[in-house]
């Protein structure tokens, strides 16, 4: 981090003292949420042109602490935006408010969820700052409140409310911003909504992906702050957009929730997105022959998506309500979308049978075929109509069409559109990682100034040295490569399936400790080193055990022949194993400790003056020390979580690797941080182990507390993904172990890895004394 830091000393030394040491703690966090590129630019020069303002430290070290979240729920583009509305607020109010404003920021963006959103946030700030600015300080100070039960437009239309009528009784504004006086609270709840698309979007997300097995895009849209009115779903581009909020409504027998609106109008977009693969052009057509198209189009993607989910019929007719008594033009067009969907019964009106007939022809078309096809029959549908005296020009499209549906502006856009729009996303480029020979990495074009934005990384299998140095060329360089990513699967216990490529785990090499402090550990516990050396020398002896009175084998056994030929001589049945069978014995064990490093185990153990990591670091080196002299082939790994995304998997001591000093100073570097996504680390610690070759592979995992992340709500859902990972590996014939320190364990710890497959360790200060002893016992042979 330091190294990292020193680049941007000059901007360091325009923050003040105060700001540079809030950034320091902050540099990981934003590493990780901005890229190279933005760290610099965006990051740090906002910061550095907040601090020119001169108006004091508070908000600079806001931004410092805050923007690295905001960054992470909506990209840099909203970090920019809040910016420079910071910027021209300077004018309206206090740098106070302001740096609340920022402090708020990452709340809000979380709650809106989409960029947009923000910005219009941003914007009604703007306005109550010039309506009611001793408002614009409540608002922000019970801001989740607010968004835990309002939308965008909802809360727009409660602080505009609140800043006209108090717009001269600064202290009645007050109030009602503060949620302290009845008619703020009256209007709070009248303009309540249902639910919250911010609240189901991963349930959504999740649900799609169970059903095609791929991601979606979905975003919220808010509605008019003026008229409240509900907005249509919509696609553009490769994005759902979905209505910011529902309220249960009725249909057909019964209810509907809010919930089951978000998953009908997402399964409707997502079938667009899935069988709509050709654009319908929109030359030359009527509005009328419009609606026709999309009515055909939506029926076709939806009887598509029924034959392959049977179940989502049910859930999108309850939505087609109906008077089937009415003959007016909408009402037959309702009942034309509601038959084309449930099926056309023989009393339905002899215009809407002959367009079911018409439409079921699009069924055996895909979608190439059915876009060239939608107008004409469109076109054969509205002279059918007027054969039938329907009046087709009277219909509303907005009352003949199920609130589910999107606005079908996807039907007519072109691929060419699609395919610029996809052009345009804002994806970082991928760093690729690239394995090369020596003589590739000495005879290219060395670059000194390429950064940690270049495209790639050339990388050494093994490490490179110069002609007479001891170092390697890494080790000279003094830059560790970047991490390596691989993606795993998730287990959701709730719609019991896999999230595949849900979790990016990122794996690097622990960074390098002071070897001075490894060596005082072991010179502390020399005494019961020597103790365990002689435990593990006694586990399982290697040497050559010769087993007698044995069907095959390399030699005669003398005795057991004797008694062949005695049995022969007496008329008995002799006994056929008169061979010796030479046995080499050796431990065919590979073993992998993998340790929870999250931010948890920085805590002091409970009497004593020690944290649970220093413990780890002392009883990593005694087990290490101890199974080096026995020989088995072992692995030290570490991980910590910061978000699905963000598993960070830190190699201490490989299998391959000898445990010198360079391993020793590496555990002795052991640091905690951030969260505990175990799932993940499981499972990629598993494939570290099924590449060795040995018979019996073990896998014990040392942990201070239960599965947990920053971006997971439900604390048995990651419960439930170890659990899984943990199955994972008993299939594949790894066996896994868990050492708990944490005392409220045995409420988790056996639904993860078994009756039998756990110890909680009640006195965490003799943690170094027990390692070792577990591993003597897990591997006796």
């Amino acid at each position: 981090m330091a190294i990292e830091l020193e680049r941007y000393q000059g901007l360091l030394d325009s923050l003040g003292s105060q700001a540079e040491e809030v950034l320091r703690a902050a540099w990981d966090e934003a590493t990780r949420s901005f890229s190279p590129r933005g760290l610099e630019e965006v990051y740090l020069r906002s910061a550095a042109s907040l601090a020119a303002l001169g108006r004091g430290s508070d908000l600079v070290v806001s931004f410092l602490q805050h923007a690295p979240a905001l960054a992470r729920e909506l990209g840099e583009d909203a970090v920019r935006d809040l910016v420079a509305a910071s910027v021209a607020f300077f004018s309206k109010t206090s740098a106070s408010v302001i740096a609340e404003l920022i402090a708020t920021s990452p709340r809000a963006a979380e709650r809106l969820g989409d960029l947009e959103l923000f910005r219009s946030y941003l914007g009604l700030i703007d306005q109550l700052l010039g309506l009611a600015p001793r408002g614009v300080r409540g608002l922000l100070d019970h801001l989740d409140v607010l968004l835990a039960q309002l939308t965008l437009s909802g809360l727009t239309r409660w602080a505009l409310w609140g800043a006209q009528v108090h717009k001269v009784d600064f202290e009645a504004q007050q109030r009602y911003f503060a949620l302290e006086s009845p008619d703020a609270l009256a209007m709070l709840q009248q303009q309540r909504r249902g639910l919250l698309f911010v609240d189901v979007q991963r349930r959504l997300q999740a649900y799609l992906r169970a059903l095609w097995g791929r991601d979606f895009f979905l975003r919220p849209e808010s509605a008019d702050p003026q008229t409240a009115a509900v907005v249509r779903p919509f696609i553009d581009g490769f994005v759902v957009h979905l209505p910011d909020a529902y309220d249960d409504t009725d249909g057909v027998g019964g209810p509907i929730s809010a919930l089951e609106q978000y998953r009908a109008a997402a399964a409707h977009a997502a079938a667009h997105q899935v069988a709509t693969t050709h654009a319908v052009a929109r030359a030359e057509r009527s509005r009328l022959e419009e609606l026709v198209v999309g009515i055909l189009e939506d029926a076709r993607v939806e009887r598509a998506a029924i034959a392959a989910f049977p179940g989502l019929a049910a859930l999108w007719a309850r939505f087609h309500v109906v008077d089937l008594a009415a003959d007016d033009p909408s009402s037959l067009v309702a009942r034309l979308v509601r038959s084309l969907l449930v099926g056309c019964d023989t009393e339905a009106h002899p215009w809407v049978r002959e367009a079911c007939e018409h439409a079921r022809v699009l069924d055996e078309l895909g979608g190439a075929e059915a876009a060239a096809a939608l107008p004409e029959l469109a076109r054969t549908l509205i002279d059918a109509a007027r054969r039938f005296g329907v009046e087709l020009d009277q219909v509303d499209s907005r009352a003949v069409l199920p609130s589910y549906r999107d606005d079908n502006r996807y039907v007519f856009e072109r691929d060419e559109a699609i395919r610029a729009q996809a052009a345009n996303l804002d994806l970082a480029p991928s760093q690729v990682r690239k394995y090369v020979s020596v003589m590739e990495m000495i005879n290219e074009v060395d670059v000194p100034s390429a950064g940690d934005d270049a495209e790639e990384i050339w990388v050494l299998a093994t490490e490179f040295f110069r002609d007479g140095e001891a170092e390697s060329v890494n080790a000279q360089e003094g830059r560790e490569p970047p991490p390596v990513e691989v993606h795993y699967p998730e287990w959701d216990y709730q719609v019991q399936l896999e999230r595949p490529s849900w979790t990016t785990v990122l794996e690097r090499r622990g960074p390098l400790g002071s070897l001075e402090e490894a060596e005082a550990i072991l010179a502390k516990h020399r005494p019961l080193l020597g103790r365990m050396r002689r435990i593990m020398e006694a586990l399982a002896p290697e040497g050559v055990q010769r087993l007698r009175k044995q069907e095959e084998g390399e030699e005669l056994d003398i005795n057991a022949a004797v008694d062949f030929a005695v049995d022969l001589r007496r008329a008995e049945e002799p006994d056929l194993r008169v061979m010796v069978r030479t046995r080499r014995i050796v431990r065919d064990l590979a073993f992998l400790l993998l340790i929870d490093t999250s931010e948890s185990t920085n805590d002091q153990v409970l009497g004593a003056d020690v944290t649970v990591i220093e413990l780890a670091r002392e009883a990593t080196l005694l087990l290490a020390e101890s199974i080096n002299r026995v020989g088995d082939p072992f692995a030290v790994h570490g991980f910590d979580s910061n978000g699905r995304h963000a598993v960070e998997y830190v190699r201490y001591k490989d299998f391959d690797e000898r445990f010198g000093d360079e391993a020793r100073a590496r555990v002795a570097g052991m640091t905690g941080q951030l969260s505990t996504r175990m799932g993940a680390a499981i499972r990629h610690a598993g494939a570290h182990l099924a590449r060795q070759p040995q018979r019996r592979r073990l896998l014990l995992v040392l942990t201070d507390g239960e599965p947990a992340d920053n971006d997971v709500r439900d604390p048995q859902y990651l419960r439930a993904d170890a659990r899984r990972a943990v199955e994972e590996l008993a299939r594949a014939g790894i066996s896994t172990f868990c050492l708990s320190l944490d005392p409220r364990a045995d409420q988790y710890v056996a639904r993860i890895f078994g009756p039998t497959g756990f110890i909680v360790l009640d006195n965490v200060a003799r943690l170094p004394e027990r390692l070792p002893l577990l591993y003597a016992a897990l591997t006796r042979s």
